[in-house]
């Protein structure tokens, strides 16, 4: 199933994020994870991208074993920044030999060195690039990334957003967000995006918080500010593990219910691989 068919207006869209699992013991939990989480049907699931070679592998690996034992539309990040044309077409048709129909096409982090690196792995220098290509191997629904705040790297919310009308422009079939919290930051995101003409569905992420230190780490990454309530509430009582699982849990779910209720066509959830705190925020809004 394509991705872009689920965005059909007959219900709200709901999709997890997962990353590659470390060790094995890491991918025990990582399938009871999964396995709890696919109880709840969601509309698909993805997995990030590993870059180097063995961890490459092991994810497009993963990114199967989730479409074809637990049965998941699973949608396979891939990066491509200092990757080679070779490379490129050489993972896409691995990701198609495991029956998955769906791409988030990312620019990826710069290598240190990049001014240094040979020609042939200086195609690929932005997502839109790696969209262009993609649009040529028939059979992809190619989703690419949205910043409500704009990414941290751009000057501008106009340059960042012309960025991102490029990429549509170039045959991406939706934009899921990175994370935020304020829900004003997104709606006013997809004000700006339909004046540019982009009609792709934006679909809002959301990431339930579950230690303090780790959602400041995440905040500054991907240029999200952190609201002053959330800051209050739990930089006192950060050493409680549980206060801060069931604020995050209470916050996410208050925040999926405005959106929703006020037209997001569905929720993204950063999980960090861990299911509780998805499970009871998604059975809520289900009335579960």
């Amino acid at each position: 199933m394509k991705v872009r068919d689920c965005f059909d207006g007959r219900k709200p869209v709901f999709s997890f994020e997962f990353f590659l699992p470390k060790t094995p013991e890491g991918m025990v939990q990582f399938k009871s994870t999964v396995r709890d989480l696919k109880r709840l049907a969601p509309s698909f699931v993805t997995l990030t991208y590993g870059a180097g070679g063995s961890t490459r592998d092991r994810t497009i690996e993963t990114a199967g074993m989730i479409q074809n034992e637990l049965g998941l539309t699973t949608v396979a990040h891939l990066t491509c920044i200092a990757h080679t044309r070779n490379e490129i077409e050489g993972i896409v048709e691995k990701i198609r030999a495991y029956g998955i129909e769906n791409i988030m096409a990312l620019r990826g982090d710069p290598p240190r060195d990049g001014n240094r690196l040979p020609e042939n792995r200086r195609e690929y220098r932005y997502a839109v690039d790696l969209v262009r290509h993609l649009r040529k191997m028939d059979g992809f629904c190619v989703g690419v990334a949205g910043y409500p705040e704009k990414h941290p790297e751009a000057p501008t919310m106009e340059e960042d957003l012309r960025h991102l009308k490029e990429k549509t422009e170039a045959g991406a079939d939706f934009i899921t967000t990175q994370l935020f919290f304020n829900n004003e930051d997104y709606f006013r995101f997809v004000e700006h995006v339909r004046a540019m003409g982009i009609t792709q569905p934006v679909l809002p992420g959301l990431m339930p918080v579950t230690n303090y230190g780790q959602l400041q780490k995440f905040a500054a990454m991907c240029g999200a500010r952190i609201p002053a309530e959330i800051i209050q509430a739990l930089e006192p009582r950060q050493a409680d593990p549980e206060y801060v699982i069931r604020y995050g849990i209470d916050w996410t779910y208050r925040q999926a219910r405005d959106l929703l209720d006020k037209g997001a066509p569905g929720i993204h959830f950063y999980t960090l691989n861990k299911s509780r705190s998805t499970q009871v925020i998604l059975s809520r809004l289900l009335g579960r």
